[in-house]
């Protein structure tokens, strides 16, 4: 149709439009023509390879050894192991504050926090650093919460990642975890003597996966064997770098791992190839006879290094004149080290790192903006992993509360309700259940103008006096805020001035109509137990 146009406009004298509409025909057989031929590329056997292994996860021993690589190239590589410790320094460098709202609860959630074998496996200093540690090199965390039934205590312990076989989902939902698969090796006494090793497999139930029927045994995927399921310890997974569907996480390190091999290569050939060229200083060209007078003058000089080693820097070649030695041309060609600069800056960007920082030299490019540009996407990243570490957190205290209420022996009372597998909880009276686990700034602030902004913020009237305390003290990088707040803070939970007695506290209370016994040390009357009081004088 288009052809016949064209022609019926060139019949009619019409040339600019028969013109512009065979421009406009062959532009589109161009763009077809370049569609076509991106299709055809993706059917080449190099990316049927690629898309092939994307579509399906990675095997259990792949992920194992991707893990050895890993953790190898993060004691032993300089750009790895400076990539994980930047990544550590912007999570975790400034630490962090956990807290619940409700006085009883928070006395339960620091007395987890503050066990001595909690602090060793996953809340202390050290405990932060190797489990971010862990991500960078294996991708994937895997804890433990061991819980006494009766007392409620819970108990935080991580499991090695290399033991965790399976992860057993929904059938219905991939992305819904209910068992992970622990297997480990014990050694037994033969029959025939000597000692064997056979497989020990136990069943650790999903954070959060609680059926109504929770038998002891199972049976294993795997062999078909029953196997135990410790529903007194769930587990939870931390997994990073996971594409959707995947059961099981990638370390951080692992597409820089190729991008750091090829920065030290090239570094060691730069440091050869200098050493080679720093060989022979000088030239010296003469006929005849007079080559062996110049070389018996050279060698009376100091021909060798102090070690004893021939040939070092600054040798002299003694040639022929029809003989020549020079280097090979540098001209338009760079051989120094910042060349190597580029296969940095990749390592830099597969650990989301700026390459300043990673090669710990600013470089051509160490300008102030630069600086502040490069370091924005970074403070971003250590926010989501801020963001990854807090969903877990979070997760194992509500597990942690919710023990406490479910114990008959647990210091919070409220009630636990079954929905499907999964439980709903409810403290007594007016408690909550909510913990704030807060960061500071990844930002350098002056501590001045957070005190001013605090200061018109208490001026609204809108927050609690212990909010502002609690802010006042984080502002001023001061310790241990829990600790102070307990002395501002009353039986009750209010808040209390400093300077200010507790007779004096009780008598304001009392003449606002308010029950002074809390703040005495009196039992404070809960509503269930108000109302239970009125039925007793009505009846």
């Amino acid at each position: 149709m288009d052809r016949l146009q064209e022609t019926w406009y060139r019949a009619t004298g019409r040339a600019d439009l028969a013109e512009a509409l065979s421009a406009e025909r062959r532009t589109v057989d161009f763009l077809q023509e370049s569609i076509s031929d991106l299709e055809a590329r993706m059917y080449e056997p190099g990316w049927q390879e690629l898309t092939a292994s994307a579509a399906q996860e990675f095997s259990r021993e792949g992920l194992r050894q991707i893990t050895a690589v890993c953790r190898v190239m993060a004691i032993k590589s300089p750009l790895i192991k400076r990539g994980l410790s930047l990544r550590q320094a912007y999570v975790w460098g400034k630490g962090v504050e956990i807290t619940a709202r409700d006085p009883k609860v928070n006395q339960v959630v620091q007395e987890f926090l503050d066990d001595e074998g909690n602090q060793r496996a996953f809340f202390g200093a050290t405990a932060r650093q190797q489990n971010e540690l862990s991500l960078g090199t294996d991708g994937n965390l895997f804890v433990a919460l061991f819980t006494n039934p009766t007392t409620g205590r819970v108990q935080i312990r991580k499991v090695p990642w290399d033991e965790i076989t399976d992860v057993i989902a929904n059938p219905e939902d991939k992305s819904d975890p209910w068992f992970y698969r622990h297997q480990t090796w014990i050694e037994e006494q033969a029959p025939g003597g000597g000692i064997i090793q056979r497989p020990r497999v136990v069943y650790f139930p999903a954070l959060g996966y609680r059926p109504t029927t929770r038998p002891r045994n199972v049976r294993d995927r795997h062999t078909g064997a029953p196997v135990e399921v410790r529903w007194d310890a769930p587990m939870v997974h931390i997994k990073v770098n996971a594409l959707d569907g995947w059961a099981f996480g990638v370390g951080d390190a692992y597409a820089a791992v190729d991008w750091a091999h090829a920065y030290k290569d090239f570094l060691t050939d730069w440091a050869r190839l200098i050493k080679a060229l720093s060989r022979y200083a000088w030239k010296l060209t003469s006929k005849g006879s007079k080559q062996a007078q110049a070389r018996t003058r050279l060698a009376e000089a100091a021909s060798r290094s102090a070690s004893g080693e021939s040939n070092y820097a600054g040798a002299t070649a003694v040639l022929p004149p029809d003989m020549m030695l020079e280097a090979l041309p540098k001209t338009g060609a760079t051989i120094d080290s910042e060349s190597g600069r580029p296969l940095a800056a990749m390592a830099a960007t597969a650990m989301d790192v700026p390459v300043t920082m990673l090669l710990g030299d600013p470089g051509v490019t160490g300008a102030r903006a630069t600086a502040e540009t490069l370091d924005t996407p970074t403070e971003m990243m250590a926010e989501n992993r801020r963001a990854v570490w807090k969903e877990a957190k979070t997760a194992i205290l509500r597990h942690v509360i919710a023990s406490s209420v479910r114990a008959p022996q647990g210091a919070l009372r409220g009630t636990i309700t079954q929905t499907g597998a999964r439980e709903q909880l409810k403290l007594r009276g007016r408690a909550e259940a909510t913990v704030d686990i807060v960061w500071p700034d990844v930002h350098e602030i002056d501590p001045l103008q957070l005190i001013e902004a605090i200061f018109k913020a208490d001026q609204t009237t809108y927050l609690p006096p212990l909010v502002v305390a609690r802010l006042l003290l984080q502002a001023l990088g001061v310790q241990d805020v829990d600790e102070i707040l307990k002395d501002l803070t009353g039986p009750d939970g209010a808040f209390v001035p400093p300077g200010v007695t507790a007779g004096q506290v009780a008598v304001d209370r009392f003449r606002r109509g308010e029950d002074p016994a809390p703040v005495t040390g009196g039992d404070e009357q809960s509503p269930d137990d108000d109302q239970n009081a009125g039925d007793a004088r009505g009846s």
